[in-house]
């Protein structure tokens, strides 16, 4: 699986600010075989930029600017949450979501850019800072080994740490079920975009959560607290099932105004698929 994902490339859709030279596009210039634009000569400047063919036609100076290629500082951020932990007959969400993050931190580092990982509950259980070798990749490893899922979710104070923590412009990849109160959760997404974080979300659902197809009547027991309902399925399945069409809406609604690369993923799918159609994406954009 790893053989046939690494001809391809996790692309950045905005400019990124990175540390040393790399693939991604910087909003900086420097030195490229893309050519950016023109300026004004002014002193101080490598006279060997000044183009020529422009001063012979009008007599004045100008200099060529390059694209300067960086390389990226992204970070996956992982919610460790009690619901995550549901797990339907395909394995749980949690699984999945580690499945992705280590496939994509190794896609990173092979490329040579910097991974960092963020595990979350209702603290920060983990912080692995961005560094782009080997050895880094294996301690992402050990620490996504050892997460585990418990308690509530406190996924906007994560992100608006994470958004005012990340000084240079970067890439944020999330992991998480997103069950939490939508509005302030769309903040924390304008609040990444405001600071010019490329951000994309894996919305991860299983299908028992999305069709709601039990029978009989269910002890419906909430992973992050003691509350247990026993409900009557088919009584309370259309009310159900049109409170989560308009949460979905409402959700993908915020997504395309804040220019989030949203994807839904559900456990039934087969995880390389989704990351084959996330990395295509964005190297076609």
């Amino acid at each position: 699986m790893l053989a046939r994902l690494s001809r391809l490339s996790v692309c950045a859709r905005w400019l990124v600010e990175g540390t040393f030279s790399g693939k991604h596009k910087s909003p900086h210039r420097g030195s490229s075989v893309e050519f950016a634009q023109y300026r004004k000569y002014v002193p101080g400047d490598d006279v060997k930029n000044v183009d020529w063919h422009v001063y012979a036609k009008s007599d004045r100076f100008y200099v060529k600017e390059f694209e300067a290629d960086t390389n990226l500082r992204c970070y996956l951020v992982l919610d460790c949450s009690g619901s995550m932990g549901f797990a339907g007959a395909h394995g749980s969400k949690f699984d999945f979501a580690r499945r992705l993050a280590a496939t994509l931190a190794h896609l990173l580092i092979r490329q040579g850019d910097a991974v960092g990982l963020l595990c979350f509950g209702e603290n920060v259980d983990a912080d692995v800072p961005p560094r782009q070798n080997a050895k880094h990749l294996r301690h992402i490893f050990d620490v996504l080994g050892r997460a585990r899922t418990g308690g509530r979710t406190n996924i906007t104070r994560t992100l608006h740490d994470l958004a005012e923590k990340m000084r240079r412009r970067g890439l944020v990849i999330v992991f998480s079920d997103l069950f939490t109160e939508l509005d302030p959760l769309l903040d924390c997404f304008q609040h990444l975009r405001f600071r010019k974080h490329d951000l994309a979300v894996f919305h991860l659902l299983d299908d028992q959560e999305l069709d709601f197809a039990f029978r009989r009547p269910v002890r419906f027991m909430d992973m992050e607290s003691a509350l247990k309902i026993v409900a009557e399925p088919t009584t309370i399945r259309a009310e159900y099932l049109r409170s989560m069409r308009g949460y979905m809406a409402h959700l993908l609604r915020g997504c395309r105004e804040f220019h989030v690369d949203y994807r839904r993923a559900r456990t039934v799918q087969n995880y390389e698929d989704v990351l084959s159609e996330f990395l295509l994406e964005r190297m076609k954009k």
